[in-house]
């Protein structure tokens, strides 16, 4: 009798994510629904968080106020999204402390394009303009998540996150405009975070094996491969049109297909880098374990207030 009841439960959820019914976090859903979700929230929270790192490193740095300022409302927003999906995660039952445990353990992961370096003023406009516009591609697809929370969530950040990439675009045309000097910063910025970039999608869909079943559910929209296609066709011109060169021997249009055909992608830096052994992976997570340990004395005084305030109401 329970498994005809389960059987018939899931088939009303399926119907309800056919119909573009949102899930709540009341509903009823599959277990491995719940697991799938608390695992892309988290991981996409930690993305955001660890994100922060490499452009924060650059604020002091900036080379006038006007950039410095942009910086800064930039890596703000970052914090603000992070926020947005660690307390969609807790929707579902997870405890937000814990997810970030799993981060600092290594159990978790997050995006790998965070693990390379920013080494010069370009790499803040290539990551805006790249690392943001890839983020985008995938996230405007998020905004149609069938689970109601992460989509209105995304709602907020998507419009942010279009900021971001506007801005690390501008700066990369200002440089790419200038000097001779300037100009080759830009372009080796590009070619740094060219590749990286691509890998964000993640693996190719017969190799990914979560991708099925989270299309089938509308946690996701769009595969992989479609995403990242959809990226090269909408970057490749804005590239030629300030300048620079996509550092793919092989990118060309194709008129049959009415893509860009590309090079194949090493996936096996991307599986190194996932794996742990990418340039900042130690450096990124000891810093955000440093940034717990060090802030736990103010956690420790709020929730100290807090429940000192609602003693005195209860008196």
């Amino acid at each position: 009798m329970r498994v005809l009841e389960s059987v018939e439960l899931e088939q009303k959820f399926q119907d309800k994510i056919d119909k573009e019914i949102k899930i709540e976090p009341n509903d009823w859903m599959p277990d491995a629904y719940r697991k799938t979700l608390i695992r892309q929230m988290s991981q996409h929270a930690h993305s955001e968080v660890v994100g922060m790192l490499p452009e924060a490193n650059w604020i002091t740095r900036a080379p006038n106020l006007r950039r410095k300022a942009v910086l800064l409302a930039k890596v703000q927003d970052e914090a603000g999204h992070g926020l947005y999906l660690y307390s969609a995660t807790e929707t579902l039952g997870a405890d937000r402390e814990a997810t970030i445990d799993d981060l600092h353990s290594g159990k978790a992961k997050y995006s790998s394009i965070f693990n390379y370096p920013a080494v010069s003023w370009a790499d803040i406009g290539a990551i805006g303009w790249l690392v943001d516009g890839a983020a985008i591609m995938n996230q405007v697809a998020l905004c149609r998540c069938s689970y109601g929370p992460y989509a209105r969530a995304m709602v907020k950040i998507c419009k942010e996150e279009s900021f971001h990439q506007r801005q690390g675009y501008e700066l990369l045309t200002t440089l790419a405009n200038g000097s001779p000097e300037q100009k080759q910063l830009a372009q080796e910025a590009l070619n740094r975070f060219w590749w990286p970039a691509l890998m964000m999608f993640g693996p190719n869909d017969d190799e990914s094996p979560n991708s099925a079943q989270s299309m089938k559910w509308k946690i996701k929209r769009l595969s992989n491969d479609e995403l990242r296609q959809n990226f090269i066709d909408a970057t490749v011109p804005q590239a030629e049109l300030i300048g620079l060169k996509v550092p793919d021997p092989n990118l060309k249009w194709n008129e049959e297909t009415g893509h860009y055909d590309f090079s194949p992608i090493n996936w096996d830096e991307f599986w190194q880098v996932v794996g742990g052994n990418g340039p900042c992976n130690k450096q990124r997570v000891d810093a955000r374990r440093k940034a717990k340990e060090n802030g736990l004395w103010v956690r420790e005084a709020a929730m100290a207030f807090a429940e000192k305030r609602a003693s005195r109401k209860s008196a």
